[in-house]
């Protein structure tokens, strides 16, 4: 596994990484896919990342440490998370899933009403399952995925690993980076104010929702950085995934629908050091917070840019989902659709999109500059489909060591502990998650 953090580190740096340590086996997760390897390797690589800053700080980071098992708890933390001794409520609404067509499977996303809505519409059918089944069932997969995702919503028909090699999106995306980290303007170099961690001092401001952009800020808030969630009191929330995502940040909301709330948010990002964003590709740009007005903002802003599909090709700004992007690249290729053990296209991009941040952050305090990341889910499942194949049995694996309890807004957590080693400043949440809307949109002196 150490060439794979090796490459993960040259594509983020060109260079080759300081001392890391790699424990475990990959048989922690089952499935063909090398999974556990994955995760070991973008947890070591955003923790090498925060090893960097802290070496800025003059702080001797001391050797580097990832352990599949840990790292495989990791990617499985919204599932592991307990409220009060009981688990999570279910994270599918009920029409959400795989679903047979006449000619194969598509996969529906509904935990959004409004995705649901888009499905009913696009399908003419009343909100039932049954109802949906039945109308798919006399179409073709891709009928279907054009139907729905025409209304608005969300769907990925099942396609084979060689039938995505061969769509322009697919070889979009093999064209493009892991990770695309440049220069998006000129900025005086930056300082570091004095921390004993590696994040100290630095705001994050995170618009973002499930479920990779959110583990980018969970990461970032467990090395130190004052992470401030914007969320909206209108818009749906998948309860069970913020209660483990939003570990050590604060949260407020912000209408960016309303002229007072878009003045809010660039009061926020004039102060801000980074911002994580997980919109729609060109979202935020059409009200007035796009990559050029963000640079001109705020000269010195690390700006981190998630999506679904990549930032070129024809499905570019096509909405999607950690399972939909499985389906569509033909890794979840089966009859029926064989998905990864765990959603591992979003946990490896959050960890991957810190590991930019904090690259980027290192960048400007030797070179200066407004820096711009950008990654996709399509773009980490190309590279997880890139690391070959293992053996597909699983060990019985014991994760109760590796959990810890913390007081939160909704009670007692027991939660997966920050993985990742780093002796010079080990990582951890300064408090439990907050409820959402909680804080009030500024920062903290």
């Amino acid at each position: 596994m150490r060439d794979i953090v090796e490459g993960v580190w040259h594509a983020l740096t060109g260079s080759k990484p300081g001392p890391f340590e790699l424990t475990g086996t990959e048989d922690v997760l089952p499935g063909e896919y090398r999974v556990a390897a994955a995760a070991s390797a973008t947890i070591a690589a955003a923790t090498l990342a925060a090893a960097e800053m802290l070496k800025l700080r003059e702080i001797e980071p001391g050797v580097v440490t990832a352990d599949t098992r840990h790292a495989a708890a990791a990617f499985r933390s919204e599932q592991l998370l307990r409220v009060d001794g009981a688990g999570a409520e279910p994270a599918w609404a009920p029409l959400s899933g795989d679903y047979r067509t006449a000619d194969g499977w598509v996969r529906l996303h509904a935990n959004y009403p409004r995705h649901e809505a888009a499905i009913c519409w696009g399908l003419g059918v009343p909100g039932t399952r049954e109802a949906v089944a039945k109308a798919v069932a006399g179409r073709s997969a891709r009928e279907v995925e054009h139907a729905v995702v025409s209304a608005g919503g969300a769907a990925a028909e099942l396609r084979s690993p060689e039938d995505w090699a061969a769509h322009p999106q697919g070889a979009a995306v093999a064209s493009l980076p892991l990770v695309d980290l440049a220069p998006l303007g000129d900025a005086p170099k930056r300082t570091l104010f004095y921390s004993d961690r590696p994040l100290g001092g630095i705001r994050v401001l995170e618009l973002t929702h499930v479920l990779a952009g959110p583990v980018a800020g969970r990461v970032l808030a467990a090395h130190g950085a004052d992470v401030l969630h914007i969320g909206a009191a209108h818009l749906p929330r998948v309860e069970a995934l913020v209660r483990d995502t939003n570990q050590g940040k604060r949260s407020a909301f912000v209408a960016l629908d309303t002229e007072g709330g878009r003045a809010r948010l660039k009061k926020l990002i004039s102060r801000a050091d980074v911002l994580v964003q997980s919109f729609r590709p060109g979202a935020l740009a059409k009200i007035g917070f796009g990559p050029e007005e963000l640079a001109e903002l705020r000269p010195g802003l690390v700006v981190a840019e998630l999506s679904a599909y990549g930032w070129e090709g024809p499905w570019a700004r096509r909405r999607g989902f950690d399972s939909l992007v499985q389906m569509s690249s033909g890794l979840a290729w089966g009859d029926p659709p064989s998905p990864l053990p765990v959603q591992a296209l979003d946990h490896a991009t959050g960890w991957l999109t810190a590991a930019a941040v904090m690259t980027a952050l290192r960048r400007q305090v030797t070179d200066g500059g407004t820096w711009r990341a950008r990654l996709s889910l399509a773009g980490t499942g190309h590279w997880l489909d890139s690391l070959g194949r293992k053996d597909s049995a699983a060990a019985d694996v014991d994760h109760r060591d590796l959990l810890e309890e913390a007081d939160s807004g909704y009670g007692r957590l027991t939660r997966v502990r920050m993985a990742g080693g780093l002796p010079g400043a080990e990582p951890y949440w300064e408090f439990g998650t907050r409820v959402p809307g909680v804080d009030k949109p500024t920062w903290t002196p």
